[in-house]
């Protein structure tokens, strides 16, 4: 049975859902998009996940600044102001009646090819827009039983050929990554950079905890994570010494905690890397602070007002 940190429990709801393409709202079977588009040909676009909480889209100028900065990396014109991204955004939302715990995946790609082609001058339209609103609550399960994590021979590329913090459509190195941690039994990947420190996991941000400090990777070769900001923030605030490092598996393996995050499942607890056991309480007690920080992260958020 599948277990992962993107677990979510069922809802009949989904099987409804319009999709947002280019302007129109498309019932999911018929959310469809042209073969030639750039996304599907080359990978060639970005994307952004953000999280509706009590009617908030949490975080949202933060998950902005990602997609614009990602944008201009590849040299992606967006053709339209944040704000009217945003208006598309509450528009998909209030087609679908949604006010919380949904999940919301925005995907721009530069948009159809005339042919088959990495070239993008002949790409023949504007930019490709794709909303996607689905009702998702995280399974409560995933935190409480942990995650285990296998270390996968792919590593995180350098940035002089693929910058890590790009969230761009080109996922396959992460996909080979995650396929190499199921053959090996463990629910997602644990990657490496280049000079062999631990960085990331496939589709999370990785932390560890010895003597009640966290410890995470330096961010130059990870997965540039909003939630793993907070996580970072959030510590700060409370007084809990958070530290950006390089450490190896040596370190992770003798580690008191670990845990993972990302947007849809918050903070995960990791129970074992590669076979070993990194702790038997499920969550750990500052994975535990940790998760109870963020959670009141959120809730500020929420409280701070309506950003639509």
């Amino acid at each position: 049975m599948t277990h992962g940190t993107h677990n979510a429990l069922e809802d009949p709801r989904n099987e409804n859902v319009l999709i947002y393409i280019n302007g129109e709202l498309k019932p999911r079977e018929e959310a469809k998009i042209s073969v030639f588009d750039s996304g599907y040909l080359v990978g060639d676009g970005v994307w952004e996940a953000l999280r509706l909480h009590d009617g908030v889209l949490v975080f949202l100028d933060e998950h902005l600044d990602r997609l614009w900065t990602g944008a201009a990396t590849i040299g992606l014109d967006i053709g339209m102001s944040r704000e009217e991204l945003t208006d598309k955004i509450w528009t998909t939302l209030e087609a679908n009646d949604m006010h919380n715990h949904v999940h919301v995946r925005v995907m721009l790609t530069r948009g159809i090819k005339k042919t088959p082609s990495q070239d993008p001058r002949l790409t023949i339209s504007g930019p490709n827009l794709v909303i996607v609103a689905e009702h998702k609550k995280a399974d409560p399960e995933s935190r409480k039983r942990g995650v285990t994590l296998f270390t996968s021979t792919i590593r995180r590329g350098s940035p002089d050929y693929l910058d890590p913090r790009l969230n761009c459509h080109s996922k396959l190195h992460e996909v080979q990554a995650l396929i190499q941690a199921l053959e090996a039994g463990a629910d997602e990947a644990l990657m490496l950079d280049i000079n062999g420190f631990v960085s990331t996991c496939n589709a999370t941000n990785f932390f560890m905890v010895n003597d009640e400090e966290v410890q995470t990777s330096t961010g130059q070769y990870c997965m540039n994570g909003i939630t793993r900001g907070k996580i970072i923030e959030v510590c700060e605030e409370a007084g809990i010494p958070c530290h950006q490092k390089n450490f190896s598996l040596f370190d992770v393996y003798g580690a008191d905690e670990a845990f993972v995050t990302g947007s849809f499942g918050g903070v995960t607890p990791v129970t074992k890397v590669d076979g070993r056991t990194i702790s038997r309480s499920v969550p750990g007690p500052v994975t535990q602070k940790v998760h109870e920080l963020y959670t009141e992260a959120i809730r500020k958020a929420v409280q701070k007002g309506d950003n639509r």
